[in-house]
């Protein structure tokens, strides 16, 4: 096979959105540090909705990216906790996919903690082929069609790689 066309995991993003700042972002936060190495980030508010009491710039959320060895680690648990099954409406038509763990403790080896409660998290994950960085280059270059991901490839990836039933 072509070294050009292997197809590896770019980026795994964990987000917890909680909709609303003070103790549940705090606890949101205490998850992500208890289930992965790295530094948690708020993600905030773009848009205001005054009928749930959120205006623009307030934080909502917590998000952290994993990138390399760190990624396939936790993908390998966070399957796991979805019992090795996600559905083919999770991958877009790029071969990027997400889902969600209803709750943190599904995560093999993570306990539960009655202070923090029960909060889940999606997962979304981003694949790349070699020759993907053309695409950050300042001069706005593209990828050949050719040479982008597409679903089907995506779930092949998927199946393969990490022995995962993709449901239709």
């Amino acid at each position: 096979m072509n070294k050009m066309r292997e197809i590896s995991v770019d980026k795994v993003v964990i987000n917890i959105g909680v909709g609303e700042p003070g103790e549940p972002l705090k606890r949101a936060e205490q998850v992500i540090k208890m289930i992965v190495p790295n530094k948690p980030v708020q993600t905030r508010a773009k848009v205001k909705a005054p009928t749930w009491g959120i205006r623009e710039g307030l934080p909502i959320g917590v998000k952290v990216t994993l990138r390399k060895s760190k990624a396939d680690d936790f993908l390998k648990k966070a399957f796991q906790a979805v019992d090795k099954s996600i559905k083919a409406k999770s991958f877009d038509k790029n071969g990027n996919f997400g889902f969600g763990i209803k709750e943190y403790i599904d995560l093999p080896g993570t306990k539960y903690d009655p202070k923090i409660g029960i909060l889940g998290m999606d997962v979304l994950v981003s694949l790349k082929r070699p020759g993907f960085r053309v695409r950050r280059r300042k001069n706005s270059n593209k990828i050949g069609k050719n040479h982008l991901i597409s679903k089907q490839e995506a779930i092949d990836f998927v199946r393969n790689t990490y022995g995962v039933e993709v449901v239709e």
